[in-house]
């Protein structure tokens, strides 16, 4: 499939737009346990190891299915993913909402994971084929940031109609929210500008699994998923699962207090994406360095957080969420990793691999705070202490020390391939900007070299 040249400003714009509200759709069912993580423990009499199980399932479907899903975009397109995703969602909110057994409440989180992997990089793939590549940095992180209000939706407005409403009238509501983004995507989305639904040529199977292996052998898609592993994990658990747990049980706040310091995360979030997309298409060669810091203030914040005597303040614990909003930016700059090291062909399966990495991260956490927790709280205690707590997320050093050796050995491994392969400078001036050379060092987009649209617009 070749981008068509030159699509109108205004058609590409609803296309995205359309495609980031079924996104956005998918970040509300993501995000619907975590916020209701505490009715859930009494609606299904389980403990915390339990209730990771739900997000586990969830999360371990979603990590599962990107490389499998990635190599189904190259091969179907996004609007067959993003419709069928949308559909599983759908599925598995309805079914959430009138489960009273585990099994069952298991199955729908399962459901929900698996339609939720299929919608992020199909939204990124549409980018990659409406747009010209120098616009992808700020339209992937724009991506990002409107796709977490569907976050807000699940920390304020379901919470509120939980509490007035009851459990399966929020999730039926959940569940009509997604019925009418699927909706929106049958009517407005396309794969590209030149082709309509059902018409697109579609690749040998073969011919995606050898783009799948050339994807993985390149050191840059290793640096995005190891970029997306150290990054995404602490703020995406805390959102995900275990922060309301935190601030409610083991800090003392209220429901509404903690739901708001979740939605302030969201809102932070949206304010650092565009400006890590800046430094991003500012400063190309030096995007692992700005992982690494965004790295270094979440394990900084958390030290400060867990090591206070006593429970924390609130300005400390607004500090800690606007921190940790920093990490879906930083963890978004992987997919820039995928996007400029690959040719447009193998996006989905670049993307697929990427995405693996953080959600990978996020599971372990997920399961290890769960066991500390039931570990380290009292017999017969009704909610773990904040001791209990503490100990739960000091867990998440060990993950940070992984991911950064990771991103150092890679970002070293993919200078030793720009260096190698040396494009020549007709590439070199169209893929690095001015005074970011490889002799430089830092990272430079290779997408170029392949001929493909996305390396040469990177």
């Amino acid at each position: 499939m070749s981008v068509a040249p030159a699509p109108t400003v205004r058609r590409a714009t609803v296309v995205w737009s359309v495609a980031v509200t079924a996104y956005l759709a998918a970040v509300f069912h993501r995000s619907s346990l975590g916020v209701t993580g505490v009715e859930a423990t009494d609606r299904f009499a389980i403990n915390a190891s339990a209730l990771a199980v739900f997000s586990v399932a969830q999360l371990a479907v979603y990590a599962a299915m990107q490389i499998p899903v990635g190599m189904l975009l190259d091969r179907y397109g996004s609007r067959r993913l993003l419709l069928a995703g949308g559909t599983l969602m759908v599925a598995g909110q309805l079914c959430f909402a009138v489960a009273t057994d585990v099994r069952l409440a298991v199955a729908a989180r399962v459901l929900v994971g698996l339609g939720d992997a299929m919608t992020f990089i199909s939204v990124l793939r549409i980018v990659a084929f409406w747009f010209p590549g120098r616009r992808n940095p700020l339209l992937v992180q724009l991506t990002g940031m409107v796709g977490q209000l569907g976050a807000i939706l699940a920390a304020v407005p379901l919470v509120a109609l939980l509490h007035r409403a009851g459990w399966t009238p929020a999730f039926l509501v959940a569940a009509g929210l997604g019925a009418t983004a699927v909706l929106l995507v049958l009517v407005a989305v396309r794969d590209a500008p030149h082709v309509g639904p059902g018409v697109a040529v579609t690749p040998a199977l073969s011919a995606v699994r050898r783009e799948l292996a050339a994807a993985w052998a390149q050191p840059g898609t290793r640096l995005g998923l190891w970029t997306h592993f150290v990054a995404q994990f602490s703020g995406a658990v805390f959102a995900l699962l275990w922060g309301y747990p935190f601030l409610v049980q083991g800090q003392g706040l209220t429901p509404t207090a903690a739901a708001s310091l979740l939605s302030l995360m969201t809102v932070g979030t949206l304010v650092a994406g565009p400006v890590v997309a800046h430094l991003c298409a500012r400063h190309p060669f030096h995007r692992s360095a700005l992982v690494l810091v965004v790295t270094a203030a979440s394990a900084a914040v958390w030290a400060v957080v867990l090591a206070w005597p006593g429970r924390s303040p609130y300005w400390l614990l607004v500090v800690l969420v606007l921190v940790l909003a920093l990490g879906g930016p930083g963890a978004v700059i992987g997919f820039d990793y995928a996007r400029t090291f690959n040719p447009v062909h193998r996006i989905g399966s670049a993307i697929g691999i990427v995405n693996v990495g953080g959600f990978v991260a996020s599971i372990v956490l997920v399961l290890a705070i769960g066991v500390v927790l039931d570990l380290t709280t009292p017999a017969g205690a009704s909610d773990p202490p904040l001791s209990a707590f503490r100990w739960a997320f000091a867990v998440q050093y060990l993950l940070w020390a992984l991911g950064a050796v990771q991103v150092l050995r890679y970002r070293n491994a993919a200078r030793r391939w720009v260096r190698a392969t040396d494009p020549g400078p007709s590439v070199t001036a169209v893929c690095v900007p001015p005074g970011e050379r490889p002799d430089g060092g830092g990272e430079r987009p290779a997408g170029g070299g392949s001929g493909g649209p996305m390396g040469r617009a990177a």
